[in-house]
């Protein structure tokens, strides 16, 4: 585990690595793809990648392809003083093409290092409900599980309809408004960013895509966490929130950030 830069975490752990979403705006891709050693794994089955042993010259020896590093499983243990750990920020665990092997490795890891809070973070959430049947996914409360939703096409497609997990969403990148009322099922938790690097077309969000949203979550009680990169348009954002922190006061600034803003425009 390594300390993370990440707004929301303390601590990336990435036992896997890799993911074919195959995004444009993928921050992790381009990482990879820096550390790319161009290795051969005559091993490899459908293009997935197993490592028993850390390879010292790159952390990433078969570039972005998905590859369980097996000896990064015991490093939660390892670790005893409790941490917000982003788990696979270089992954998608659930992944439609992650074995289930994989999947039940990791979270048996976590759940031998309970010291932790651990959050994930897919595209593809369908898959903690396949998970939930089986009585594979965890339902501590250390855990939380998110789903990216950048767009209103995404809010539908992504239901979160189990009150006994922790959810959360992750807007970011924002690349369009949401109407997070149209939605199945609410999260606990909202992160809002902004999409990061100099992509050609990169989508710079809209003030009112973040009122939007702010203002939906305040009513429904429902923290938010606007990260720096959002910041870095719209400064006078309110505080952010964190679900497991205590948000006395929060509805209050909440209340006078938007009050001042209505004062300004009358």
């Amino acid at each position: 585990m390594n300390e993370t830069k990440i707004d929301w975490a303390e601590m990336s752990w990435n036992p896997v690595t890799g993911c074919r979403h195959g995004c444009q705006y993928c921050y992790a891709r381009r990482t990879a793809h820096r550390f790319d050693a161009g290795l051969e794994d005559k091993g490899a089955r459908g293009g997935l990648h197993v490592l028993e042993s850390k390879i010292k010259a790159t952390p990433y020896p078969y570039g972005f392809e998905p590859t369980l590093h097996r000896y990064r499983l015991n490093q939660p243990e390892r670790k005893k003083e409790g941490q917000t750990v982003f788990v696979c920020s270089m992954a998608d665990l659930f992944g439609r093409w992650v074995p289930t092997e994989w999947i039940r490795d990791v979270l048996d890891a976590c759940q031998r290092a309970p010291q932790h809070r651990y959050l994930f973070l897919t595209k593809n959430p369908a898959r903690y409900l396949e998970l939930d049947q089986v009585a594979l996914l965890p339902h501590g409360e250390n855990f939380w599980y998110g789903s990216t939703v950048a767009n209103e096409d995404a809010a539908a497609m992504y239901p979160m309809p189990w009150a006994n997990i922790n959810t959360f969403w992750s807007m970011e990148p924002l690349l369009g408004p949401v109407d997070m009322s149209a939605a199945e099922g609410l999260p606990q938790w909202v992160i809002l960013g902004a999409e990061t690097g100099h992509r050609r077309d990169k989508v710079v969000p809209r003030r009112e895509w973040v009122d939007q949203i702010t203002a939906f979550c305040q009513e429904n009680e429902i923290p938010v966490f606007y990260k720096d990169n959002l910041r870095a348009y719209f400064p006078d954002l309110p505080a952010s929130a964190l679900p497991w922190e205590s948000r006395e006061g929060t509805a209050n600034e909440w209340a006078a950030h938007f009050m001042g803003r209505f004062e300004r425009q009358v």
